[in-house]
């Protein structure tokens, strides 16, 4: 029986005069720490976490401060701006920011004691989120590369290097050598190229060997650390330094760094013009009545009477630096971890073993979620030795935007492990859909239900194997997976449990055995093992997920461009015609802006430094909701909402609308009507929307409820999510739309899994100012 009856006199009083029963909840879950279920490391008595004040010793300078003396020799200040700000939480602190390290060995380790010396390991405290790696060879090269062109020299050599990474405007790491910070390697927007910032420590060790960037101070009393320096008080400047580089500062016994206002070329007339004489040929012609305009631009702003800058000092010490004499290799790293990676790898097998074990999970099938990336590969090689009795699979999701290589090395390691693999492609769906949503965005990652979650749900094999009822078995888990989630990914990750259940595939019960592992711990077990890896890691990427992501950083977006141009063309090419539709510049796409549908304020500073314009012009689309004078009481009682909707029809409306209350369809007169449990949406032919409810409250709730559904409706996919998550059956897609049925219960499953009404505030901005709310 069709959804929509015909309407009649007796259903129009039965809608208006029966009662109703409102039944909308909402559920809000606060996360709350004990100190029984944080994370416990082996932590020596007396040697534990210092305060936050403590580890920043002997970093580089403020990661927040940037040198915009890079484009003048102007402050490095930037001007005040008022941007909005987020409404955020509180960030998640991770309790394990910290490793050991062995100094007799010179040695990273990943638990107290060292496995080749017995000797207990000296606490690293890491900048949060502490997901430490080793430095792969890409990365190394880029290192080298920047100290040589620098500082004219790469005092590291063959030594182990470690990355952490660190928040800033993109990819951002502290390198760590020998136990300390040497300094931060970053990629600069602006420039869209690297730049290294040493530390105190890094400074004094690269000016022992340095050809370059090299500043010699008089010997002086005063206090230098975070202080402009005057030409006067230099006695060498460096000629290959340019106006915002990174410098290494020498003062009689002190040495460290600062950043540089002028370039190397310009410091003999800098300091020319700030002798005396100069001074006094500059007061006398203002003294006599010269204009300002008309005395050199150079003198006046060079002048010390007026603020002149040369260099700024950002720390300098008499302290000694020097790398340890020991240069330890990889297998020596691993001999000296490997107790550390048996207890974690047995911890995590039994976590495996003991959620597959259980009574109602020991017949359902077992798969591994393989995306070809490090973590998923540790968790297969776990799961393999964890189940030796019991049936394994892999599955890889194909997005159809997958790397080349993982591709390849996703089918040849199962290959290898003899594991059995099914890969379930999305084919072209995201270059289906990529023209009706736009382009993906850190805050709009519509690509990953489409793409991802579609694919998942049809791993339900199980789900007829259980002597379930019906309606139990309809949300019962129907199989395990087993996922490489790590809490130190990202704070979005950091609370995830052992076990999870998928809410966008109810039935679906993820594992995450390595969830509190860092990225050298997982590195570290895949060189003890010996296990074959993505090639990508080494060319230079940290993660190999999709290759036009956009959570994936513009450093690596800009190493795909050189190891993949044909991929690269054909999305920037997408780019550059969205953006010249939306009225946006070549500027826009090339820094990396589309990453995002509302910019953060860093991303809002940076177009400001480079003028490039971020307001995108409003284009008419097929699909269109306007609202019509806000809400306004009615003469009957209560409260309406009016609006106009363009590109969707009443009778495309009544297969689908059943999913908000009792709807009847009257074609005849033209109009679209349904009950709610707060009250009424009124769709008319002409495209007329009418919402009326007891409350300014409730109706303002009850239209931004309906507009969902109106634009869920017009940007469907066809994906099936919704038609997976609903518990009873009510929802099928028919011809790319979603059709709602008689017996749908409205649980909200079908809307909390569809991307569009998760992304609903992003393709319908300013809906609060439109009601006037």
């Amino acid at each position: 029986m069709h959804p929509c009856r015909k309407l009649n006199d007796k259903v129009l009083n039965y809608f208006f005069d029966s009662p109703v029963r409102a039944s909308m909840q909402q559920k809000k879950e606060k996360y709350q720490t004990s100190s029984s279920q944080k994370q416990k490391r082996n932590i020596p008595d007396g040697k534990g976490p210092q305060t936050r004040e403590k580890r920043t010793e002997n970093r580089p300078g403020d990661l927040k401060e940037r040198s915009s003396a890079r484009k003048s020799s102007g402050p490095e200040k930037r001007p005040d701006l008022s941007f909005p700000k987020k409404k955020t939480s509180p960030r998640f602190e991770y309790e394990d920011d910290y490793i050991f390290w062995c100094r007799k060995c010179n040695l990273p380790l990943i638990g107290e004691e060292c496995g080749i010396c017995g000797s207990k390991g000296e606490i690293i405290h890491l900048s949060q989120p502490a997901d430490v790696r080793f430095c792969s060879p890409y990365e190394r090269e880029v290192l080298a590369e920047q100290l040589i062109s620098a500082f004219g020299c790469d005092p590291l050599g063959n030594r182990l290097v470690l990355l952490n990474k660190v928040p800033g405007e993109d990819k951002t790491d502290e390198v760590i050598v020998d136990s300390f910070i040497f300094g931060v390697l970053r990629f600069e927007l602006s420039e869209m190229d690297y730049s290294f910032e040493p530390s105190l420590q890094g400074a004094k060790i690269l000016i022992k060997c340095a050809e370059g960037r090299k500043v010699e101070l008089k010997k002086t009393n005063r206090h230098l650390n975070g202080k402009n320096v005057p030409p006067e008080l230099i006695d060498s400047f460096a000629g290959n330094i340019k106006a915002g580089d990174f410098v290494l500062v020498t003062a009689g016994s002190l040495s460290g760094y600062g950043v540089s206002y002028i370039d190397g070329a310009d410091f003999a007339d800098t300091k020319r013009l700030a002798k005396p004489e100069a001074q006094s040929r500059i007061s006398a012609q203002s003294e006599i009545g010269v204009q300002p305009e008309l005395i050199s631009r150079s003198e006046s702003e060079s002048s010390p009477e007026n603020g002149a800058k040369v260099l700024r000092v950002r720390k300098v010490d008499s302290s000694e630096a020097c790398l340890h004499p020991e240069v330890p290799d990889l297998r020596a790293c691993i001999e000296a971890n490997r107790k550390h990676l048996q207890v974690l790898g047995k911890n995590a097998i039994n976590t495996i073993r003991g959620i597959v074990s259980r009574n109602e999970y020991r017949d359902l099938p077992v798969y591994v979620s393989f995306s070809g990336g490090k973590d998923s590969l540790v968790v297969l090689d776990l799961a393999k030795s964890a189940l030796k009795q019991r049936e394994l699979k892999a599955f890889f999701l194909n997005t159809g935007i997958e790397f080349p290589e993982t591709v390849e090395f996703a089918r040849s390691f199962c290959r290898e492990m003899k594991v059995p693999l099914e890969e379930m492609s999305s084919g072209s769906a995201f270059w289906e859909q990529v023209e009706k949503f736009g382009p993906p965005a850190k805050d709009f990652r519509w690509c990953c239900k489409v793409c991802k979650l579609a694919s998942a749900g049809d791993l339900e094999t199980g789900k007829g194997t259980c002597s379930r009822p019906e309606k139990e078995a309809a949300n019962a888990v129907a199989y395990l997976t087993i996922d490489g989630k790590r809490k130190h990914e990202s704070f979005s990750r950091a609370r995830i449990a052992a076990s999870e259940t998928n809410p966008f595939v109810p039935t679906q019960l993820n594992i995450f055995p390595i969830r509190d592992w860092r990225a050298l711990e997982v590195w570290l077990y895949i060189h003890w093992r010996g296990l074959s890896y993505n090639p990508l890691y080494d060319l230079g990427l940290e993660r190999v997920g999709c290759w036009l992501c956009p959570s994936a950083l513009a450093a690596e977006y800009a190493r795909v461009k050189e190891l993949h141009p044909e991929m690269h063309a054909r999305w920037n090419a997408f780019l550059l015609e969205w953006a010249k539709k939306h009225g946006l510049s070549e500027k826009f796409v090339e820094h990396g802006f589309w990453r995002w549908k509302e910019l953060p304020p860093k991303m809002l500073r940076l177009a400001e430094e480079l003028g490039i314009s971020v307001l995108a012009e409003e284009k008419a689309e097929d699909f269109e909701i306007e609202v019509v004078g806000g809400i306004s009481p009615c003469k009957a009682g209560g409260f309406s909402v009016e609006a106009g909707i363009r590109g969707i029809r009443e009778k495309e409306a009544a297969d689908f609308i059943n999913v908000l209350g009792k709807t009847v369809y009257a074609e005849e007169l033209g109009m679209l009507l349904v009950k709610t449990g707060t009250g009424t949406v009124k769709f008319f032919s002409n495209g007329n929307l009418l919402v009326s409810s007891e409350t300014k409250e409730k109706a303002v709730c009850l239209f931004k409820e309906a507009a969902k559904q109106f634009v869920r409706l017009s940007r469907c996919t066809g994906c099936g999510i919704c038609e997976k998550a609903c518990p009873v059956g009510a929802v099928s897609i028919k011809e790319g739309k979603p059709y709602v049925s008689e017996t749908c219960i409205r649980c909200g499953k079908c809307m909390e899994s569809c991307v569009v009404t998760r992304y609903f505030d992003k393709l319908v901005p300013g809906l609060d100012e439109k009601l006037k709310v």
